[in-house]
């Protein structure tokens, strides 16, 4: 797929980030209306009932300052990753949050683990390797806009702050890394720039050796040459005798 397809607008660069935000309020406005807890259906690493977390962690939250923290920037990145990366941004939402969940799973302490924070973090560094890797202007220039509005994320995949799923943010950190790597030539990448032959290489043979070229003077003299050389060659003569004139007469 050429920039110019690449770039083009649809519907789901606004549809589908749209979407999973909506989704995700409304699931936790359904624990306040109704009184659920849906804590439970979170991440519990090691643990085979915790093994569900896997595929609902990220639908859930705890209140709703952690709803709103994650909203905002996950509706930017889902742009930006539908737009730049569409041929390949829904393989990296669904297969990136499975994987988040699963090495969260794995790492992870021995506590509920929930909230859509590493798929933040998932895009945010599929977004910003991406650029890097493919080092396409457009694509590198995101890159440093995402880094701007959201580098001060990566402090938090480090356990400096009690209550927070470092772990998951690191688990998306990394997976988002590895598919920024896996994907690298899909979409949008560099062109290698070709250069136009000129007449100046013209002057020079498969192995780089000077050939003169050729003057049209040159060829028009030759052309002389041999027409004057030709012309002689075809000249006959006939000779008509005096005698054999009066007899005629």
């Amino acid at each position: 797929m050429n920039e110019k397809e690449s770039l083009q607008y649809n519907n789901n660069i606004v549809a589908i980030p749209f979407v999973f935000v909506f989704l995700i309020w409304f699931i936790y406005w359904i624990e306040i209306k109704f009184g659920f807890n849906f804590n439970k259906f979170g991440i519990l690493p090691r643990t085979f009932s915790g093994f569900k977390g896997v595929l609902f962690t990220h639908f859930i939250h705890s209140d709703t300052k952690h709803l709103f923290n994650n909203s905002v920037p996950l509706f930017v990145l889902l742009m930006s990753l539908f737009y730049f990366y569409k041929d390949v941004a829904l393989k990296v939402l669904v297969f990136g949050a499975l994987f988040t969940g699963l090495l969260t799973w794995v790492i992870g302490r021995e506590s509920y683990h929930i909230g859509a924070s590493g798929i933040v973090y998932l895009l945010f560094s599929f977004i910003f390797f991406s650029g890097i890797i493919r080092k396409h202007y457009r694509l590198v220039a995101m890159s440093l806009i995402t880094i701007f509005l959201y580098g001060s994320m990566i402090w938090y995949v480090f356990p400096i702050k009690e209550g927070i799923s470092w772990e998951g943010h690191l688990s998306g950190l990394l997976i988002g890394v590895v598919f920024a790597i896996v994907y690298r030539k899909r979409g949008i990448i560099k062109e290698k720039y070709v250069f136009s032959k000129s007449a100046f290489d013209d002057m020079f043979d498969e192995e780089g050796n000077y050939v003169p070229p050729v003057l049209e003077e040159e060829n028009r003299i030759e052309d002389v040459e041999e027409n004057k050389t030709v012309g002689i060659n075809e000249i006959s003569y006939r000779y008509i005798y005096k005698a054999s004139s009066n007899e005629e007469e």
